[in-house]
């Protein structure tokens, strides 16, 4: 995969191309997004020409701070959402919302652990995790319950398997979620925050578990996260965006010896930067209806 260019120097040279222009497509990857622009609305661009590729049986981090287009990213390469421009493909397939069986199908290969767990909070630990294998599978309830067990231990919370979501702690449903993910055993694992809240022991749990994973079942896996050091630690290759943009991609040590002004500044954590805090809006003095 390539990595970031150099950025323009005042020499009087045509300026690089920037970094989601310069990514190529890597058509034996799983997932690809090919030249994607999304907006909520037309004058609202979210996402713009966004290229990827995500190559199987690697674990990819997609940074960036808040509000750049993460989730929303997730969001299309699940079939929630619709490009205004390009195409998201899966294993060599478009992805298309309006296409509900092919949509089913895909989905029924893609695991998502949810940014705060969505468990089902009237139903055991067991149940929230035997969900898709009910809805998806005619499994008999003997090797249903063995495969729920299967993967309850995977992440340590077997014994928990009587427990309703209230009587856990965050770091243990956020477990129960990823069990929850991995139960149909799919190709395609995302992870939507997955070190949000977490305590220092819990956040290196989750994150070791992330990595074993992806390693025992060979999936894809996709880290939507702000933490640095963990995303750096177990990840294969390293997005990160800024306001709907690529501006840095390339293995945790390429990124880090990046000399683009916004990827030091998010890995570095910043408050000084092209990375403004405040949405764009009028002067403030003319909100309160001042003259200037």
């Amino acid at each position: 995969m390539p990595c970031d260019n150099p950025r323009p120097t005042a020499g009087g040279a045509p300026p690089p191309r920037r970094a989601e222009n310069n990514t190529k497509m890597n058509h034996d990857a799983l997932v690809q997004i090919d030249h994607v622009t999304f907006g909520y609305d037309r004058r609202r661009i979210v996402l713009h020409d966004i290229t990827m590729s995500f190559p199987r049986g690697k674990v990819i981090a997609i940074m960036g701070g808040s509000g750049c287009g993460k989730t929303t990213l997730l969001r299309l390469i699940g079939g929630m959402l619709t490009p205004l421009k390009g195409n998201i493909m899966f294993d060599g397939e478009h992805i298309n919302p309006r296409d509900r069986e092919a949509l089913f199908r895909l989905r029924r290969r893609v695991g998502l652990l949810f940014q705060f767990g969505a468990l089902f909070t009237d139903l055991t630990v067991f149940d929230n995790v035997a969900f898709p294998l009910r809805e998806h599978t005619q499994l008999p309830a003997a090797m249903l319950r063995d495969l729920v067990l299967m993967k309850l231990n995977a992440v340590g919370l077997r014994g928990a398997a009587q427990l309703k979501p209230a009587d856990l702690s965050g770091g243990m449903a956020r477990r129960v979620a990823l069990a929850r993910a991995i139960a149909l055993d799919p190709e395609l694992i995302m992870y939507d925050e997955p070190f949000a809240g977490l305590d220092p022991i819990s956040l290196g749990v989750a994150a070791n578990l992330i990595r074993e994973l992806n390693d025992a079942t060979g999936a894809t896996s996709l880290v939507v996260s702000h933490d640095v050091r963990e995303c750096f630690k177990i990840s294969d290759y390293v997005y990160v965006m800024s306001a709907g943009r690529i501006v840095g991609h390339g293995t945790a040590a390429e990124v880090e010896a990046s000399d683009d002004e916004e990827v030091r500044q998010f890995i570095r954590g910043e408050p000084d930067g092209p990375v403004k805090f405040h949405y764009p809006a009028k002067p403030f003095a003319q909100d309160l209806g001042l003259r200037a």
